[in-house]
């Protein structure tokens, strides 16, 4: 399996492969900037710098005082001759002497200049913020200044500072980059890593941010239902012949409803003079309007994103008469994916793909999980010169776990880049400080996004080992354990991922505990060190307490080590303790950690006694279930735990008799398969007042092979209320994607609740 780092050296200052240190166009001569703590060179600004120039000039004196020990002056053009050594930040007059042949006016959008030109050294751009971009360049290229977060960062020391000839532009592809990570949202980081994107807020001073009024899902902040939809039903979508605007959108066929909506935004723009993009998008849900001239619009265009794009373009017609210089963008995002046949972008409108469907464990470009989403991408890229994408690099359903999407993220950059894409917004784990190596993830991002043509494999190997010194060699190969087993089990990785039992087995979470005690004890006389890797650790660690029970079974059917913890109330505690340490705030998209710490804890209550069938049985003969590791569907509604003095733990599920859902489920993992088959049962109550009928039903499911294995009726005749029963389904063949269930009957006002005490399995001695 190809690694995703590789084995070349990295040298400890990682020069970008576009810096060329031979063969300058304009002079051969080696700078020297400092002479062991002396320089004769001063800081030149524009005659009349920019707020952006000025920070330019005083990040470059802070930062070479930081390696030199030498404060370089920073001085007006006008203040100093001609024959004074310089380091010209900016546009300044002079450059016309130095540079006769440099045009910064020509520099695409963020574009640099870095060169020498005799004894001087240029650091310029383009106007809005690429002085500031040539100095970080620099800083970062050419001395080895390194920002591995806001608050982290390697400097050199140097007491002489030589600078080979330099003569280089970069104009980077992306325009707009956007790294959403809680770490980049510091706007001088933000500003350092070359980000831009609407939500990195960066002050004047640093070069500010691009802007959007209304970021996404504007249909109903813009045509708010609850002011219009009684007045006009017809503005909203028409679904089952019905006007309706819950989880609906917009009709987009209805010229009037255009009109207002069209005058809200423009409204919205006067009030935000700074914006440079004005999103008109779908609301976050399907429910496209189905009425007639809407239908026959998407019929026309093969596709619903047809009656969407010509209403957008619509929109922006009447935008570009007032604010010429703003984009319109929309979305292309679930049902609107597919370019329509017809329609084209007008010149001020942007497309802005979203990946949300995709498999992230292989890349866009060619992984047959993606060719969906790839062959999308290639269909708008033919119909718009400019794209946008909205991409994933996160497990929104669980933070704190491992997403190995690591060896996806260069390719996929590149890909985009290579089918029009202009702007990215990589969406990671901003309402979390503790995920997958998230601190890695926000930096190579954002290095990819500013030059995708970058080894990404060399990058990350940069980042671990200046981030986490010894311990580096270490977590690299746990990165490859963890990338390896996804790729080799073939699991479709989504951004919504509840566990890894899909893709991580016991071995490697073993080989995967392995190698974080190595490097813990490679650092172990390194606090800051050590603590860095303590806190990489616990999607490792949560990965164990997700699984316990179910893992310790595997090590027992399967008679193989167990590298999880011996005390997993202790292991709990302790994870609980450091993610509040380290200021996690959110498990999952929208979940607040504090309310997910009782979840935890109620996984490890003390377990009840062994069902009476199993109590002379060895442990490898049988496992037990009990209700703290039952499945929930919709918790609160369908399904909860409560504490019941008949359950052999005190706990049990409990399910409301007034729906059917297969709300409770245990589900079966391959392990299973070792050996012989296993004997089922459900340890399980009523309650209510009923003499006849249906009291619970109970089965097993192949998701696989779309069939039911096995199906039980309680019924009432055959139950006592009040009084838990052992239900037997039989003798089953259990593996991966089946699952036990149990569900109430959906009698209201007759069946109460069903309560389950237990789910336990006996392995069976005959074939």
């Amino acid at each position: 399996m190809k690694s995703m780092y590789a084995t070349r050296a990295c040298s400890g200052v990682l020069l970008m492969l576009w810096i060329a240190v031979a063969g300058a166009a304009g002079d051969d001569t080696t700078l020297v900037l400092v002479d062991q703590g002396k320089s004769d060179y001063v800081i030149c600004l524009p005659t009349e710098p920019t707020p952006v120039q000025r920070t330019a000039a005083a990040e470059l004196q802070e930062h070479l005082a930081m390696v030199t020990g030498v404060t370089l002056p920073i001085r007006s053009e006008n203040d100093i001759d001609d024959q004074q050594k310089s380091i010209i930040v900016g546009d300044a007059a002079r450059l016309k002497q130095i540079a006769p042949d440099l045009n910064l006016q020509q520099l695409g959008y963020d574009g640099i200049v870095i060169r020498t030109c005799g004894p001087h050294l240029v650091l310029a751009g383009h106007a809005t913020r690429g002085a500031l971009y040539a100095v970080y360049t620099f800083l970062e290229d050419v001395v080895g200044c390194r920002w591995w977060t806001s608050t982290e960062s390697y400097i050199p020391k140097r007491t002489t500072l030589r600078i080979e000839p330099l003569d280089q532009v970069h104009e980077p592809r992306l325009q707009s980059r956007a790294a959403f990570y809680r770490d980049a949202f510091d706007p001088v980081f933000a500003a350092r890593r070359k980000l831009n994107g609407h939500h990195h807020r960066i002050s004047a001073e640093y070069g500010g941010h691009r802007p959007f009024c209304g970021f996404v899902h504007t249909f109903y902040p813009l045509l708010p239902p609850e002011k219009y939809f009684d007045r006009h039903p017809e503005w909203y979508s028409e679904i089952d012949g019905r006007r309706t605007h819950h989880h609906a959108q917009l009709c987009l066929t209805n010229d009037a409803m255009r009109r207002e909506l069209t005058a809200n935004a423009l409204a919205r723009l006067r009030n935000q003079p700074d914006a440079q993009f004005l999103s008109i998008s779908q609301n976050d849900w399907y429910g496209r309007c189905e009425c007639e001239n809407c239908l026959r619009v998407e019929q026309s265009e093969d596709s619903p994103a047809g009656p969407l794009l010509r209403f957008v373009n619509a929109v922006a017609e009447d935008v570009e008469k007032e604010f010429p210089d703003v984009l319109v963008e929309t979305l292309a995002y679930q049902y609107t994916r597919q370019p329509p046949k017809l329609a084209r972008p007008r010149d001020n409108v942007v497309i802005r793909l979203c990946s949300i469907e995709c498999s992230f464990v292989q890349p866009l470009a060619d992984g047959a999980q993606n060719e969906a989403f790839r062959n999308d991408i290639l269909g708008w890229s033919k119909i718009a010169d400019r794209l946008f994408v909205w991409d994933y690099v996160t497990n929104f359903s669980s933070y704190i776990l491992p997403h190995p999407n690591l060896r996806v993220l260069g390719p996929n950059i590149r890909f985009f880049v290579d089918h029009h894409v202009i702007g990215l917004f990589e969406q990671g784990d901003a309402h979390s400080s503790v995920g997958d190596f998230v601190r890695l993830r926000a930096w190579l991002i954002s290095q990819l996004m500013w030059n995708p043509d970058l080894d990404e494999r060399l990058l990350i190997r940069e980042f671990m080992q200046g981030y986490y010194g010894p311990a580096a060699p270490h977590l690299i190969e746990y990165l490859e354990i963890i990338h390896d087993a996804a790729e080799r089990s073939g699991v479709y990785l989504r951004c919504f991922m509840e566990d890894t039992s899909a893709w991580l087995s016991l071995e490697d979470l073993n080989a995967a505990m392995a190698c974080f005690d190595r490097a813990a004890a490679a650092v172990a006389d390194n606090p800051e060190f050590a603590k860095r890797v303590r806190r990489e650790r616990l999607p490792l660690d949560h990965v164990w307490l997700n699984r316990y029970h179910a893992l310790q079974r595997t090590a027992r059917i399967r008679r193989l080590p167990f590298a999880g913890p011996e005390d997993p109330m202790a292991a709990c505690e302790e994870f609980i303790r450091l993610a509040n340490e380290f200021d996690v705030r959110q498990h999952r998209e929208h979940g607040r950690f504090q309310d997910y710490e009782a979840n935890l804890r109620s996984r490890f209550r003390p377990p009840g006694p062994p069902p009476e069938r199993c109590r002379d049985l060895n442990a490898d003969q049988w496992f037990d279930v009990p209700a703290h590791q039952i499945h929930l569907a919709r918790p609160g509604e369908w399904t909860c735990v409560v504490q019941d003095p008949l359950a052999a733990d005190g706990h049990a599920v409990r399910m409301p008799g007034d729906h059917r859902q297969w709300a409770a489920q245990v589900r079966f993992s391959d392990d299973l398969r070792v050996g012989n088959p296993w004997r089922c049962y459900v340890v399980a109550r009523y309650e209510g007042s009923v003499d006849d009928g249906v009291a619970m039903t109970m089965g097993i499911y192949d998701s696989r092979d779309g069939r039911s294995v096995a199906h039980h009726q309680v019924d009432v005749d055959s139950a006592i209320a009040g009084q838990y029963q052992v239900f037997d389904l039989g003798t089953h063949d259990l593996r991966g994607q089946m699952y036990l269930w149990v569900a109430p009957p959906e009698r209201p006002g007759r069946i109460d609740s069903v309560l389950i005490d237990r789910i336990f399995f006996v392995r069976q001695t005959e074939p």
